[in-house]
This record gives structure tokens, sequence and C-alpha cells, in this order.
């Protein structure tokens, strides 16, 4: 691992950092609760600290789909703003990834922290079982506090994509399984990214933080999302099972064994 190398592939933007879950491990909010940082901390979240039957503890898509059909849409959309919506501090690796002033960040968690820090923005939100249309996002002009809503990216900007939707500016998620199914058929239709981002990703390394690629929506958001990749990083610690090996094999990422705040330190000290 050639830490210099991957910082200034990040700054001249040929390397775009990609976050999921894993970033907020350990992190808590000011009310004291942990902020969930794997599948199975976000079920118990959305689930009143009580774990489900073990069919629906595989993935937080199924869960939110059983939680959605017995207390309904809105319980399970409140739940998830509420968890990601009370304050609590940037994950150390966002913080570092950020001082490198990326042109383009993939963002597959629901709370609002990088659109919050950054002035002037791009921001493109992922929705799903909204609207007839085949579209399944939004691209929002950011600036301060305030978001109007356009047509086409400017990139002259620093650009956020949100796949899977945010607490802001008005809540919306990619959460339970009818979620991603539709947001997965449109994405495989071409539908689900700005025609100028699908020009813009071409031939782009990925580096992946907080997703160990064990869960199969994972898999699935991640390929879509980088088509025409050349390859790239996870920095994950753990052990990836077979599924994962073989993500890793078939888009040609290199997994390097930190987690992501001892990373952020690599990247500070460098």
């Amino acid at each position: 691992m050639d830490i210099k190398n991957i910082k200034a592939k990040i700054e001249s933007s040929d390397l775009v950092p990609f976050f999921g879950l894993g970033i907020f491990e350990g992190l808590k909010s000011n009310s004291g609760e942990p902020i969930p940082s794997s599948s199975d901390e976000l079920i118990l979240a959305m689930n009143n600290k009580r774990a489900m039957s073990p069919r629906m503890m595989i993935d937080y898509s199924r869960a939110a789909m059983s939680l959605e059909q017995k207390k309904g849409r809105a319980y399970i959309e409140k739940t998830v703003e509420q968890i990601f919506g009370e304050y609590f501090e940037m994950p150390k690796i966002v913080e570092e990834i950020l001082k490198l002033q990326p042109k383009y960040i993939i963002d597959t968690n629901y709370d609002s922290k990088i659109e919050d820090f950054i002035e002037n923005l791009e921001v493109i939100y992922g929705v799903a079982r909204i609207t007839a249309e085949y579209s399944r996002y939004i691209i929002y002009d950011k600036k301060a506090q305030e978001y109007t809503r356009k047509e086409s990216l400017d990139f002259d900007k620093q650009i956020l994509f949100k796949p899977l939707g945010s607490t802001k500016p008005t809540p919306s998620f990619v959460l339970s399984d009818a979620d991603f199914v539709d947001w997965l058929t449109e994405a495989m239709g071409g539908f689900a990214m700005p025609k100028e981002l699908k020009e813009y990703r071409k031939e782009k390394e990925y580096i992946f933080f907080g997703l160990p690629f064990n869960r199969d929506t994972e898999r699935m958001v991640a390929n879509e999302l980088t088509l025409d990749l050349k390859g790239g990083y996870v920095v994950f610690e753990g052990e990836l099972n077979k599924k994962s090996t073989q993500f890793l094999e078939k888009h040609n990422l290199e997994q390097i064994k930190y987690s992501p705040e001892e990373f952020a330190k690599k990247l500070a000290s460098n």
C-alpha cells in the first residue's frame, strides 16, 4: 500500500471515495446512543434494540420490509430519520477525505454529515417508489442550508452522490427490500444516475470505507454505481467471506487491512 499515491489519486479525483455503514463504528450521538455501523446494529436500532428472526437479521432491508408491513412506511422512515438525524461527530475518515477535496464522493449512508459540512455542493439523492417516472434520483444545488432542485450537474462544484437517500433536505430513504428492488431495477436500466456521471465515472478507481461487501444489497448497489471502473481498494480490517472475496476479485479491488479510523490516521500523517 502506497498511502501517498492513494492520497494523490484522491486529490486528483482519479480515486473516488465510497462510504458505507462501517465508518460509524464506535461513534455515539449526543444522547449516548451508538450510531449503527453494521446491518445488525441498524436492525436493532430500528426495532427498539430487539433482535428479529434469523431470516430478518440477514440484511437490514429485509427487517425494514417486515417493519414497514407491520407498522407502516411512516414508522420506518421516522425511525431512520431519528437514528441518523441526531448530532454526532464526523467520522475521522470522512474528515480526512474531505480535506483532500475530491471532486466526486459516493455515500450510501442515510445521515447528512457531508452535505452539512460542505458549503457549496451538488447533491444527488436516490429515491424509490415515490414517482411514476423512471429516474430514481433528484439533483440539488446546495448553498449553505438552501437546496434548489435542478435538472443537470455543475461540474465546477464538488459532487456528492447519496444513492440511498438522506435525512435532508426532505427525509427520503431507499431502505426496505421493496425499495432496493425498485432502485436496482431502474439502476440496471440506467435510470439511477445522471447521464453526466455515467460519462465522468468511466475509468475511475474507487476506495471503499465501511463496506465489507458481505450483503447482497451492498454488492449490487456498488456494482451498479461503479460500472466501467478500473479497480481500487477496500479498506477493511476483518476477514472477508467467500462472496466478498469474489466481489473484490471480479472488480480488481485490493483489500487494505485497516479500520477506517486507522486509515484516517495514515492519511493525516502523510
